[in-house]
């Protein structure tokens, strides 16, 4: 199995903090919150390489920070060859960027470099196992109805497969949402392209992928506990902070 962290946005809600320095390298409590990630990669036996996807603008922030690293995996760098937000490639072209680039054959993990939580890895794999050959999600319980606009709305049946999913409703209906945490068995791969190929793509947020995806394929989820920050503005980043 293979890893994939995406870490090849520009984060302009946190600036002036990430102005010149990438997101995922910003300290939370006292590590870069990619390796709050790795850590937990780390715990899974399967994955045998984590491959991070940044951009030109912030390779070579990688490149310093990933020599200093020590990891019981192997990591590699892809640069997606994107400068601002106006050639980026938004999180699914950026997917399919780094499965070309690295010729990836094998089941992928898929995680947002800025997604921290602490619920346990190795089991999200083991119901992903389980749940072969369908690609699998992670979700969360926000409990806050205000709050739940946005991000993806994930309605589950009680197997755990996805019956409806909407990506940033206007009025949900549900506290429970989609995090930035995917497993895609290696024949299931192909469908990202064939996504990106469709009329009606949208190759930035990940959750109109999915809302296709579970029309195409069974997907299902897996419920986290504890504490998940998707870390998108600075409240959100002195939240993670004051928990790790």
């Amino acid at each position: 199995m293979k890893a994939l962290i995406l870490a090849a946005g520009y984060a302009v809600r946190l600036y002036p903090l990430t102005k010149t320095f990438p997101k995922p390298l910003l300290k939370v409590g006292n590590k870069p919150m990619i390796e709050h990630i790795i850590d937990k990669l780390e715990t899974v036996a399967e994955i045998d390489e984590i491959i991070v996807v940044t951009n030109s603008k912030f390779i070579s922030r990688f490149k310093a920070w990933a020599a200093g690293l020590r990891s019981r995996k192997r990591i590699s760098l892809v640069d997606d060859l994107t400068s601002s937000l106006s050639d980026k490639r938004g999180a699914i072209g950026d997917m399919n960027f780094a499965i070309n680039k690295k010729r990836i054959k094998d089941d992928l993990l898929v995680i947002g470099g800025d997604n921290i939580f602490d619920g346990s890895l190795k089991d999200f794999c083991a119901f992903a196992k389980k749940n072969r050959p369908h690609p699998v999600i992670g979700a969360y319980d926000i409990k806050d109805i205000r709050q739940a606009n946005k991000y993806g709305i994930v309605k589950l049946n009680k197997k755990g497969r996805i019956t409806d999913f909407k990506e940033k409703p206007e009025a949900p209906r549900s506290t429970l949402v989609a995090m930035c945490l995917y497993f895609f068995p290696k024949m299931k791969l192909k469908l990202i392209k064939q996504y990106l190929r469709s009329k009606a793509h949208k190759s930035d947020a990940t959750g109109f992928y999915i809302d296709w995806l579970r029309r195409t394929s069974s997907v299902y989820a897996y419920v986290f506990g504890g504490h998940w920050y998707d870390i998108g503005d600075r409240k959100f980043y002195n939240k993670a902070n004051e928990t790790f």
